[in-house]
Parts: structure tokens; sequence; C-alpha cells
């Protein structure tokens, strides 16, 4: 039986800012101790070439929901209004922020990074380990060229 394909797939490339997050979270994990970094080892100023484009989110479980705790100047800007503090299934799922929660759930479920595209934006989000299960995403949202 042929090994069923992740949801949110990463491209073989992914734009410059996406992947210098993608790089960073990479460079974070402790050898082969875990298949991601540990949410307290992300430093979002170690990305000022992503600022303004990063979200840190908490991930619950039981029932599972998702917090934006930080979201940047441009992800707001392009949604409309400040989200930190917002719970994704509150938000009405428009650009850029469209399909976040399946994006993020196959995330915690697959315990490997995601990746979607619309028209309008590129998306990373990325697992960040604590307490014994994903507990942070690290995200990072671009614009269409």
């Amino acid at each position: 039986m042929p090994k069923p394909t992740a949801p949110f797939q990463l491209p073989k490339t992914l734009p410059s800012i996406l992947s210098d997050v993608y790089d960073y979270w990479h460079g974070l994990i402790r050898g082969k101790a875990s298949n991601m970094p540990y949410w307290d080892d992300v430093n979002l100023s170690d990305m000022p070439s992503a600022d303004g484009h990063l979200i840190l989110m908490t991930a619950f479980a039981k029932p599972e929901r998702i917090r934006f705790d930080i979201v940047g100047k441009e992800i707001s800007s392009q949604y409309g209004h400040e989200l930190t503090g917002s719970f994704a299934d509150e938000i009405d799922p428009k650009a850029p922020l469209s399909f976040l929660l399946s994006q993020a759930s196959a995330t915690i479920e697959g315990q490997m990074p995601s990746y979607y595209r619309d028209g309008a934006s590129e998306r990373l989000v990325l697992p960040l380990w604590g307490d014994g299960h994903v507990s942070m995403l690290l995200g990072a949202v671009v614009e269409v060229k």
C-alpha cells in the first residue's frame, strides 16, 4: 500500500523570507533528540529579515485551539486588523489566513512543517515542542509577487 502524502506539503523551493524562517527553525533542532525545536528556543528577534511577517501561536489540546500570541504588522495589515490575543476559530477565515486552522491542525498532527499558497499569499507553519507535545506554532506569511 502506498504511503499517503501529508497535506500542506512544502514545495521544493520557498520564497526568501519563508526559506529564512524555515532555516532558522531547522537550525534550532537539538540533534537527534527531536524532529522539531523546543518552543522556548525561539527568539523572533533572531529573524530580522522576517520582521512583520511572523506569527507565533499557542496550540492548545483537547479541545484543539490556536491562539495568536504575536502577529506581525504586515499580516495584521493584510488581514485588516490586529489579531494578537484572538483565537483562530474566532476570526473570519480570509486572506492571508484562509485555511489556517486546517494547516495548523495538519502541522500539529503530522508534527512537521506545512505550507499553503493561495492567489495572494504564501504561508509556512512550523511545529514547536513543549510539555510533551506540539505546544506552539511558528508561522510566516508573505504576499505572492
